[in-house]
């Protein structure tokens, strides 16, 4: 989809991603960065990453350097990386500019109440002389002045609440990562954001909707210091089915122990999502088509994981895996007496350039029990992929259970026509054969939307981790970490292991955005979790 920025000139554009350093990107902020980046290119312009470190309580150097790292993994490169704190002396001697022209207070009254019904501070009308007096004393972090907050003087009774005098500084006197205890007083985003964006030469100010009642805070910002203008372009915010956008609750799953922490497969992470096996093409692709959008909708997950498989299929080698619960040996009469491997087997039989892998042939095979059931003797009806038709010629039963298969004779019959019949995965039963675990997940929440008032922990799905043991063959110990593939008849995976270094690796199930697929397990799925693959969601920080 083409995308357009109003008043754009090639060679021109300047925009700006800016995160704060407290805490690690997630979905949503891969949708602003990649939006950002994708005008600076497009309009042959630049693209700076800001860090907007003006709250020294949550943020941490470690963050800025995560948050790096993260873009280089979503394939985002800023042309220039500043920080706000670069610019707390022009910020303060702009505050003290808007005090100076009768356009802002300092106020030592809690005005939350009175802001939403529109009464005026007792302080709203002091005298310049006395807000410089009071601003000196939160510069100072006085016991006074640390009670007080500087505001701008706007429209207290403006239908638009944003404009209700809102709050530019406060004090706060913990050391900054950056400037130790140099400042103890910081900027809010509303004051900082305008300001830096406009002395840095953006051009364009790209934003989520959710801001559209700040705009013209923004721009009553812009034209009362007198600043150069920047043109406010929003987009939609991604908000999906099944996800929070809260920080504070994605912490307490953390926290609660829920998780494995902020790379776990099932957050919305930026380590979440490519660990989940999200490819950066795909996501780009998937925010490029919607990201003009103005509208505040639910998401479904189905379309995102459907353009990635569209983006996976063609290039991901196929591979064999056999669930061990249950594993039935099959033996066959007329298999070759000494196992043997064919080198030329094609990873992708539609995708020569994938190569080529190595798989055994043995007259003792493995195969899994829900095949195993659908056995009649003598019929050919089953084909073992990659080799031939097979006859059975006997079944064998639990004596326990009756519906368990526990071993099987068959016969070859190369000659059998396979038009019709079920292909069926196999395995030869020799030491070329890896153990490893197959894992799945299901949403984190079990509500489609959580109200204002509704307390996460009375929606948290009862077990949204689901392993299974195990075989596959022996072509994926060349697999590294984060090589994703396809397991034949069972879906796509991502290694989430360095292979080398673990005796059992584990790869995570990569959704295929099939409807039927995105269903909540909580909600009555499949039982067979691991091994089939049907949901993944996660809790998006806001």
């Amino acid at each position: 989809m083409n995308l357009e920025l109003p008043n754009a000139e090639i060679g021109k554009v300047v925009t700006r991603f800016p995160p704060e350093p407290s805490g690690y990107l997630h979905i949503g902020h891969a949708k602003a960065a990649m939006l950002n980046q994708h005008f600076a290119q497009e309009y042959k312009g630049k693209m700076i990453l800001r860090f907007d470190d003006t709250n020294p309580a949550k943020e941490k150097e470690e963050f800025e350097e995560s948050i790096k790292e993260d873009l280089t993994l979503l394939d985002i490169h800023a042309d220039q990386i500043t920080y706000t704190s670069d610019s707390f002396e022009k910020l303060y001697q702009y505050a003290i500019k808007l005090i100076n022209k009768g356009l802002a207070y300092v106020d030592d009254t809690d005005m939350r109440a009175e802001r939403m019904d529109g009464i005026e501070s007792k302080n709203r009308n002091l005298s310049v002389e006395e807000n410089l007096r009071r601003f000196q004393e939160m510069y100072e972090g006085t016991e006074f002045g640390l009670s007080c907050c500087m505001r701008a003087k706007i429209d207290m009774k403006n239908p638009n609440k944003a404009l209700r005098d809102p709050v530019l500084y406060r004090c706060n006197i913990l050391p900054h990562h950056r400037t130790g205890s140099k400042w103890k007083i910081y900027p809010t985003y509303d004051f900082a954001c305008p300001i830096v964006d406009s002395i840095e030469g953006v051009t364009h100010a790209l934003r989520t909707n959710e801001y559209r009642d700040r705009n013209a805070q923004y721009e009553w910002i812009i034209e009362a210091l007198e600043l150069r203008k920047v043109i406010v372009w929003d987009f939609s915010r991604m908000n999906f089915v099944y996800t929070l956008l809260s920080k504070r609750k994605l912490q307490w799953f953390v926290d609660q122990g829920l998780v494995g922490g902020w790379d776990d497969p099932r957050f919305p992470t930026v380590r979440g999502i490519i660990r989940r096996g999200m490819t950066v093409k795909a996501l780009k692709q998937y925010i490029l088509t919607q990201g003009a959008s103005k509208n505040t909708v639910m998401l479904e997950w189905d379309k995102l994981w459907a353009s990635n498989k569209a983006v996976i299929d063609p290039i991901c080698p196929r591979h064999t895996s056999i669930l061990k619960s249950n594993i039935v040996k099959a033996n066959i009469s007329d298999g070759p007496e000494v196992p043997y491997a064919k080198d030329n087997m094609p990873k992708h039989k539609k995708n020569p350039d994938i190569g080529t892998k190595k798989t055994w042939f043995a007259s003792t095979i493995f195969i899994e029990q829900n095949d195993a059931k659908t056995f009649g003797i003598d019929e050919e009806v089953i084909t073992l992929m990659d080799w031939g038709n097979v006859i059975v010629k006997s079944i064998h039963k639990s004596d326990s259970d009756p519906e368990i298969v526990i071993g099987l004779d068959l016969q070859l019959h190369l000659e059998g026509d396979f038009k019709k019949t079920k292909k069926i995965t196999w395995l030869a039963d020799t030491e070329e054969v890896l153990e490893i675990v197959l894992a799945d997940y299901d949403y984190l929440i079990n509500k489609r939307k959580l109200e204002e008032n509704d307390e996460v922990k009375d929606y948290v799905t009862e077990k949204t981790e689901f392993l299974t043991n195990a075989i596959a063959d022996f072509n994926v110990k060349q697999l590294k970490k984060g090589d994703i593939i396809q397991f034949e008849r069972r879906g796509y995976y991502i290694l989430d292991d360095d292979i080398s270094t673990v005796s059992i690796p584990r790869f995570n199930h990569i959704p295929d955005g099939k409807a039927s697929n995105m269903a909540s397990k909580a909600a009555g799925g499949s039982s067979d979790k691991a091994a089939g693959g049907r949901i993944i969601i996660w809790i998006i920080s806001g």
